[in-house]
């Protein structure tokens, strides 16, 4: 093992296909995303949050990026909202150890005329587990609208010695929308903080007293973010801009400052042909031991041709890369190739041929896991290939599946162990040759009259890394199922199974290597609504029970509950 490799991971979470408007104008930003690995916290229902976003959403006016879709929609058929996130870095880890999502019946209720946006909720449960939020929306014009939402959910003991494995986390979000005929403002500010404690160490002799000062955590969270779309159909350039700066402080005065922004445009050559262009800009700055000054720059510049039996995309990624710290400064260039077949109505065949430098830094680690130590480098991880191919579709009867084959090559390929100096702390080890990863992925879901929902989602890795022994806390398999279920206009039951499998880490001081038990995590919420303004409503989380650890050492609650009323206004 070549501890020299040993840096902080960067969430690794690719973000690159976002959909603008259209589902086949896909935005490489390279954000961190959506499968980040929350240690402690619970599990956002997503579906949900989603809802409560849309509650005050406007409806977007027509845009050159609707000529862009490789097959048009007929008329009254269903356009297909579903997705598999491809799984970059960070490889398909699910939220586990769930916490509150938004009530059930609070978002069923969106769509009666004289709908209840906003809400007061509180509650608790078992190892001290308080909750306390609350949600306001509104639209003081027609075209303006504004949410904000302030959220504290904390335990006052965990799984490990009492309070010595405590956790609290207070969010603050604020964000409004202003949109006109012709273009569209948001902007917003969030402000999070957790307080937890590395509850991993050694077992303790009896008598012994672990000072809970020298265990502590804190990480402050701030960040700000602006974006201008136009929203003119007789525009002829079709574009948007967005503009983030997101700042970090933890207990042990590492800081890091990161702006980024975000150009995508749209230019119709003619009806069928087009020019695209995504470009990014990311400055930052880490400060701890030494300081870093981090920057990244991305122009992908494309050309698509769209009929309606097929669409195909090519163009170059050209990345610089440039690091105070490491001595980097450098320049690549990925193929960014892309095509899209629709045999007939309905169903996609598509395949791609992409790379990519994806950004870590130090937010998008501790997002992942928040366990790792002071003093930790940062480094981006090249994608060099990324060749995959795969089928999705949509059925009339409500049944949607998407499946997917990739094989991907990195440099500089990361996973977390316990660090050679404190096994209680971890460090991200990199891989300096060529990693390959193969991927495969299938996802299916079904709906029936909103009255019920499923959707399952599986991963299957296999990693064949070169200058380290293992790649160690990545799963080989990871299963996510999702319910959700109306009774009644007044009871709604949803359920969550989370399955991990493959975990492998060691302890540098013993040279010991462990295969950690799979990780098998069952939750189920059940809302009542009591009243038009009150429901109550019982969270369920680990229900099996079992003291699994995500990452060595650290194994999390088991079965815990909270339970409260929720005030709808």
């Amino acid at each position: 093992m070549n501890y020299g490799f040993i840096k902080q991971k960067n969430s690794l979470s690719m973000t690159h296909s976002k959909i603008l408007r259209s589902s086949l104008f896909l935005l490489a930003l390279g954000f961190s995303s959506q499968f980040a690995i929350a240690q402690r916290g619970e599990i956002e229902s997503q579906t949900y949050e989603i809802l409560k976003d849309k509650s005050i959403e406007f409806a977007p006016a027509d845009r050159v990026f609707d000529k862009v879709q490789p097959v048009k929609g007929e008329t009254g058929k269903k356009k297909v909202s579903y997705q598999i996130v491809d799984p970059e870095i960070n490889i398909a880890s699910p939220k586990l150890t769930p916490a509150v999502p938004a009530s059930s019946d609070e978002q069923s209720r969106k769509d009666e005329p004289d709908v209840l946006n906003n809400y007061v909720k509180a509650g608790g449960g078992n190892y001290g587990r308080f909750l306390g939020e609350i949600f306001v929306g509104g639209r003081p014009k027609e075209d303006l609208a504004f949410t904000t939402q302030l959220k504290h959910l904390s335990a006052a003991n965990g799984p490990v010695d009492g309070k010595n494995s405590a956790n609290a986390a207070t969010s603050f979000k604020i964000g409004g929308k202003y949109i006109r005929s012709k273009y569209k403002v948001d902007a917003g500010f969030n402000f999070d903080r957790k307080n937890y404690y590395f509850y991993g160490y050694k077992p303790q002799p009896e008598g012994v007293v672990v000072n809970r000062d020298t265990i502590r955590q804190t990480i402050n969270q701030f960040g700000f973010n602006l974006g201008f779309e136009n929203t003119d159909a007789s525009v002829l350039v079709d574009y948007s801009v967005k503009t983030g700066l997101n700042t970090l402080k933890d207990r042990y005065n590492a800081s890091e400052i990161d702006w980024g922004t975000n150009l995508t445009a749209s230019v119709p050559i003619s009806e069928t042909f087009f020019a695209l262009l995504e470009a990014d800009a990311y400055v930052s700055q880490r400060v701890d031991y030494f300081t870093y000054n981090r920057n990244l720059f991305r122009v992908k510049p494309t050309f698509k041709y769209v009929n309606e039996m097929f669409s195909v995309s090519a163009g170059i990624n050209a990345v610089n890369e440039t690091d105070s710290q490491l001595d980097i400064n450098r320049t690549k260039a990925f193929p960014a190739v892309n095509l899209d077949v629709t045999p007939f109505s309905g169903v996609h065949i598509f395949a791609g041929w992409n790379g990519d430098i994806v950004r870590n830094t130090l937010r998008s680690m501790l997002s992942e896991n928040q366990w790792l130590g002071p003093n930790v480098l940062v480094m981006n991880t090249e994608k060099t290939s990324d060749i995959s191919a795969g089928v999705k579709g949509e059925t009339g009867t409500g049944i949607n599946y998407e499946g997917k084959v990739a094989y991907t090559s990195y440099k500089n390929f990361y996973s977390y162990n316990n660090s050679l100096s404190d096994t209680s702390r971890f460090s991200a080890i990199f891989d300096p040759g060529k990693t390959k990863v193969l991927t495969i992925s299938a996802q299916a879901g079904y709906n029936f009259n909103e009255l019920f929902k499923t959707s399952l989602k599986a991963n299957f890795f296999d990693y064949a890394v070169d200058k380290v022994e293992e790649p160690w806390h990545r799963p080989d398999l990871t299963l996510n199922w999702f319910n959700a279920l109306t009774i009644s206009k007044k009871l709604f039951v949803t359920a969550d199974f989370y399955m991990l499998r493959g975990l492998k880490a060691k302890n540098f001081q013993t040279g010991e290597v462990t295969k950690l038990p799979v990780i098998a995590d069952l939750n189920l919420k059940i809302d009542y609504l009591l009243t038009r303004n009150f429901s109550a409503f019982v969270n369920l989380n680990n229900v099996l029970g079992k003291n699994y650890q995500r990452y060595q050492y650290y194994p999390q609650q088991g079965l815990n509950f909270i339970a409260g009323l929720s005030f709808s206004f």
